[in-house]
């Protein structure tokens, strides 16, 4: 079966959708263009169906890839049969292959080997038919003092190591075997003797078992984690009778002599010595891999949501990094994002320069017309949010903490330093705090998703796949939103479909050297920067002060002329039918099918021509905490309170309320209904209000509810949380998890 026909039916679409995807992928096309920009060649494939076709291809070529390696292999053996040869090429994933290939696959010197060399293997093959024979009789004609073969036994024993070779080397065994670890197999963790107190934080995993057919990532992860920080044996198998009754079943003949006898010694040397560990060491990857695309679906989910977080947009804003012995870090940012003054105040202990401070906020405020003040969440925020509201400024001054999660790692960056290379780091962490309150997108592109505090276990899963995951998802976000080729930075740019770091960083040059783009036309002529490039870039770039209103917006060049003739059809200036709803409802958009344009880029030229350059992203809002609460010990049971989603797992959702330690949502209590996946209630960043269920303050735990009455169940005498009941988690529905599990399907 083609790629095109095979992927098509595990995607539920046509093959002549995934064949153009192929096409415009091995074109160079990126995933946001052929999904924005080609939707009659594949039939409105959606960004999620387009990147598994990708992924999908990739994983067919290398199996096949693989198959060119094993054919080679077995050829050179002398061993290739036709009938072998049709299994290889009939094999359907990697495992399979590998199955196939482990009898000629060259290996170590094993006991089979060796008794091989003795001679055996006449013997073993006799033993193996499983016919009655003289057996004693038999195996005596083997001992040979100078093959260190000196008694029956020597010789029996040398016949049930090959035996056992081979049924370990059996395909259909094996597939059969491998269900069987996933279907049956359990996960048991136990503390390793003696470590029980180093061990505290992984409690819950001392004595526990469960299926790794439903175990949950989070759990598996975990489990893993405890086990190579050593503090944890972990095993992943079935019964061990379970696992003998099949291989007997399928090895064992009707018949009991003394060669049966034999080849159950075998088997059960198999089992212990070659086969049991080789499931469970592929079973373990197998689970390890869907923990881990689970982890990194979850991740991925948060990281798009941060990166479209509601941007402030272009305000002078005040951006203070607070802390109390050194001082607060203040800096004044203009529009875009430029630095316009920086100092240190110091409204707090040990200093208390109070007074003095606050001087120096009003006359800054006055002085560069300050619209908003983002003031980071870490370290004395809460109480600097406070300092600053108690100046009385003007009400239409925005006053907000800003999750500055991440920006120290900035302030620390090659990028910061080739920006601000003579300021100091807070300064450059203050800046960061600023421009992410005015478009969290540009500024988080700068740092490594894996450090802006979204995630679970993001450091124990595949890095490589992660790094996919994410790099998919900023480009998605960065191309969902567009970008301002006059004012995005280069990092910004690089995430633009069709350039990349190089062609970014020669457009900033560019952009230097001659001063704004006033067209995109013009973009041809940044170096290196040629047709293929400007075809896949250039509808997710605007020009705001381009001459061409077009050049503001997402309709691609290539459609320029077709706007045009709808203008023109229609007697007016394309400027006229972006302003004119009445001009717009005038045209037909059947007038204009051709052979390359149909009604779903017709539809998008009209959506765009009604606004365009719009931002998918939400409105911003002003959000406040809780006045008097800033520490945890500041909660009390049944307390109500505003509080920010900061990170989603499978588990549940973790909210800031402003005592400097997020609490926690359990998934049981995230609705007064059941809830399977936390994306069905929350996104990273939404303003939400909780409920305190309990308060640990010496292991700093905080339980929160979003139920309308969290306590109701308990009886109007109990205020004390219910155990939090465990929870099968499946997540699936946002653009990160359809294509998680849009994966699964290849597995």
């Amino acid at each position: 079966m083609s790629y095109q026909f095979k992927i098509a039916e595990e995607l539920n679409v046509k093959a002549t959708q995934v064949q153009a995807t192929i096409e415009l992928l091995d074109g160079g096309a990126t995933v946001p263009f052929i999904s924005r920009y080609r939707k009659e060649a594949t039939g409105s494939l959606d960004e999620v169906q387009v990147a598994a076709v990708r992924d999908r291809l990739q994983q067919l070529r290398d199996l096949d890839k693989r198959k060119e390696a094993v054919l080679k292999s077995i050829e050179e053996q002398g061993k290739l049969t036709d009938s072998l040869k049709k299994s290889i090429d009939e094999a359907e994933t990697m495992a399979r292959l590998e199955d196939i290939y482990l009898p000629y696959k060259p290996k170590r010197r094993t006991k089979a080997t060796i008794a091989r060399e003795k001679g055996l293997e006449p013997l073993a093959e006799l033993i193996f038919s499983q016919e009655s024979i003289e057996l004693e009789e038999e195996a005596s004609k083997y001992i040979d003092d100078e093959k260190e073969v000196s008694t029956v036994e020597d010789a029996l024993q040398g016949a049930r190591d090959i035996i056992a070779e081979w049924i370990n080397e059996n395909a259909s065994l094996r597939e059969k075997m491998r269900n069987l670890f996933l279907k049956e197999g359990v996960f048991r963790s136990r503390v390793i003797p003696g470590k029980e107190q180093e061990a505290i934080k992984y409690k819950d995993y001392f004595e526990w078992s469960e299926p790794i057919a439903t175990a949950p990532s989070h759990r598996v992860l975990a489990m893993r984690r405890g086990e190579k920080e050593l503090f944890l044996m972990l095993d992943a198998t079935p019964e061990e009778s379970d696992a003998l009754n099949l291989m007997e079943k399928e090895v064992i003949s009707d018949a009991e002599n003394t060669s049966v006898e034999q080849v159950r010694l075998a088997i059960k040397d198999a089992y212990k010595r070659l086969l049991k560990p080789s499931m469970e060491t592929e079973i373990r990857l197998l689970t390890k891999r869907k923990a881990d695309e689970e982890a990194i679906k979850v991740f991925a989910e948060n990281v798009r949501q941060l990166l479209l977080g509601a941007p402030l947009g272009e305000k002078t804003v005040m951006a203070i990094d607070p802390g109390f012995r050194t001082g607060c870090k203040l800096v004044c940012l203009g529009p875009q994002g430029q630095l316009l003054h920086y100092e240190a105040i110091f409204p707090h202990e040990p200093q208390r320069r109070t007074a003095e401070a606050g001087l120096s906020v009003r006359g800054l405020v006055e002085k560069f017309d300050i619209q908003a003040i983002a003031i980071g969440n870490g370290t004395a925020g809460r109480e600097t949010e406070e300092f600053v509201r108690s100046l009385g400024l003007p009400k239409s001054v925005i006053i907000t903490l800003v999750n500055e999660a991440g920006a120290t790692i900035y302030s620390a960056s090659e990028v910061a330093r080739e920006e601000f290379p003579d300021l100091d780091l807070t300064v450059r962490g203050a800046v960061s705090i600023g421009r992410r309150l005015m478009d969290p997108l540009a500024e988080l592109v700068k740092i490594d998703p894996k450090s802006i505090g979204v995630g679970q276990y993001q450091h124990d899963v595949d890095q490589s796949a992660l790094k996919n995951s994410l790099d998919d998802t900023v480009v998605s976000a960065v191309n969902a939103v567009g970008v301002e080729v006059n004012t995005a930075s280069k990092q910004l740019l690089a995430y633009v479909s069709g350039l990349g770091p190089v062609l970014a960083q020669n457009i900033v040059n560019f952009r230097n050297e001659n001063g704004p783009f006033t067209s995109r036309a013009q973009l041809l002529k940044v170096p290196r920067l040629g047709d293929k490039a400007y075809e896949q870039a250039a509808g997710f770039l605007r020009i705001r002060q381009a001459t061409n209103p077009l050049d503001r917006s997402a309709v691609h060049p290539e459609r320029y002329e077709l706007v045009e003739k709808m203008a023109k059809d229609l007697g007016v200036a394309v400027r006229e039918l972006m302003l004119s709803e009445e001009l717009r409802q005038r045209i037909n958009l059947k007038n204009y099918l051709s052979d390359t344009v149909g009604m779903p880029t017709l539809q998008d030229i009209l959506d765009e021509l009604a606004k365009p350059g719009r931002d998918p992203r939400e409105q911003f809002e002003v959000f406040e905490f809780e006045k008097g609460v800033n520490a945890i010990s500041d909660l009390k049971t049944g307390m109500k309170l505003p509080g920010v989603v900061t990170n989603i797992t499978a588990f549940g959702a973790f909210v800031d309320v402003g005592v400097h330690q997020d609490g926690l949502v359990h998934l049981s209590h995230l609705a007064d209904r059941f809830v399977k996946d936390p994306n069905e209630i929350v996104t990273v960043n939404q303003k939400v209000q909780v409920t305190v269920l309990d308060v640990d303050v010496a292991r700093k735990r905080i339980g929160l509810s979003m139920k309308a009455d969290p306590f109701a169940e308990r009886g109007k005498s109990e205020r004390k949380p219910s155990p939090k009941p465990k929870q099968k988690e499946e997540p699936q529905g946002s653009m990160a998890e359809k294509l998680a599990m849009l994966k699964g399907k290849f597995r």
